[in-house]
């Protein structure tokens, strides 16, 4: 009986952390996409692993950069989020990186909210976009 509380406690204590873990595969929402979250050392990042354009052409290349020496990588692998620390609901790191848009920021955030779902808020200056991504089954 003592045995069983005792792991019944620990189950207890371990879900809230499993909850928060956020490596996996997320989708973006947008076209298809999806992107991997995985740990980096001692931090998290993520790069792009799908989407519907590059099913249909797997070689798709970062054309939408507005730096245009770098838009010759692949869209496939590309880390678009990068040393992200803290937890074990809200993370801060950066740089952040939208390849649909060419758009990136120096800086970003990632909150776990309720129901499976990661709010990714990236910022320049005053300007902020907000995106919301669900854990991809």
């Amino acid at each position: 009986m003592k045995r069983t509380l005792i792991l019944l406690a620990a189950a207890a204590f371990a879900t809230p952390a499993a909850a928060a873990d956020i490596t996996g595969v997320w989708a973006t929402g947008s076209e298809g996409g999806r992107v991997e979250i995985y740990r980096c050392g001692e931090a998290l990042c993520g790069k792009v692993v799908d989407a519907k354009r590059l099913r249909a052409n797997p070689d798709l290349r970062d054309v939408r950069n507005s730096e245009p020496e770098l838009r010759h990588r692949k869209l496939k692998g590309l880390v678009v989020l990068n040393g992200f620390t803290g937890g074990p609901t809200e993370w801060k790191g950066g740089p952040v990186y939208d390849p649909e848009t060419g758009d990136g920021a120096a800086n970003g955030r990632l909150k776990l909210l309720p129901g499976g779902k990661l709010e990714l808020k990236g910022c320049i200056a005053f300007f902020c976009r907000t995106k919301i991504w669900t854990r991809a089954g």
